[in-house]
C-alpha cells in the first residue's frame, strides 16, 4: 500500500485538490482531507507518538524489572553487603532485588518512553503540528500508478509539502 501526504496552506485550497483528485475520476473512499472541519490525525489512524511512547515502556518494563530484580538479588549475593543491618541477611538480599526492580522500571520508563518519542511517531508528530497550526492534508492511498497520478494532480495546487510513503 502506498501514501501520499500534502500540506495544504488553508481549507479553499485543500478542497480545490480534493475536488481535482475527485474530477480526475480518482476511487474517492481512497482519499482523506485531515484538519479542521474534517477528519482529525487520530479519527484518521495518524500514530500518537506519545500512546506509542508508553506502549514502548510497557513492553521494556516485562523484561527489565525482572531482570533488575533478578541483578539486584545477585549483586547482593555477591557483595554481601550487609545495608539493613535489621532486615537481617535475607532481607538485605531481598531489599537488594527491589532495588534492582525499581532500576529496572526507571529504565524501561526512561529508555522506552524516551526512544517510543523519538522514533516512535516517524513522520506523524511534524503532521500533527501542521493540522494543530491550521494547516490541512491530503492523504490518498492506493496503488502506485493511483498514487504517482494524485502527485500530478496535488502539486498544481503548489502544496507547502508533499511526501509519498510505502508500507511494505
Amino acid at each position: 500500500m502506498n501514501y501520499l501526504i500534502a500540506v495544504l496552506r488553508d481549507r479553499i485550497q485543500a478542497e480545490a485538490a480534493y475536488s481535482a483528485l475527485e474530477k480526475a475520476e480518482l476511487q474517492m473512499s481512497n482519499v482523506a482531507i485531515l484538519g479542521k472541519g474534517y477528519q482529525t490525525a487520530d479519527e484518521y489512524g495518524l500514530i500518537d507518538p506519545n500512546k506509542r511512547a508508553s506502549q514502548l515502556a510497557r513492553l521494556m518494563s516485562f523484561w527489565l524489572v525482572p531482570f533488575g530484580f533478578a541483578a539486584g538479588v545477585t549483586f547482593s549475593l555477591i557483595t554481601n553487603l550487609d545495608t539493613f543491618a535489621w532486615a537481617g541477611e535475607i532481607g538485605n538480599h531481598l531489599i537488594g532485588g527491589l532495588l534492582g526492580a525499581v532500576s529496572g522500571a526507571m529504565g524501561s520508563f526512561f529508555v522506552g518512553g524516551g526512544v517510543g518519542l523519538a522514533i516512535g511517531g516517524g513522520d506523524a508528530l511534524p503532521y500533527r503540528n501542521r493540522l494543530n497550526a491550521g494547516k490541512y492534508l491530503i492523504v490518498v492511498k492506493g496503488s502506485e500508478a493511483l498514487t504517482r497520478q494524485a502527485t500530478r494532480i496535488i502539486k498544481q495546487f503548489e502544496p507547502e509539502n508533499i511526501q509519498g510513503y510505502s508500507e511494505d
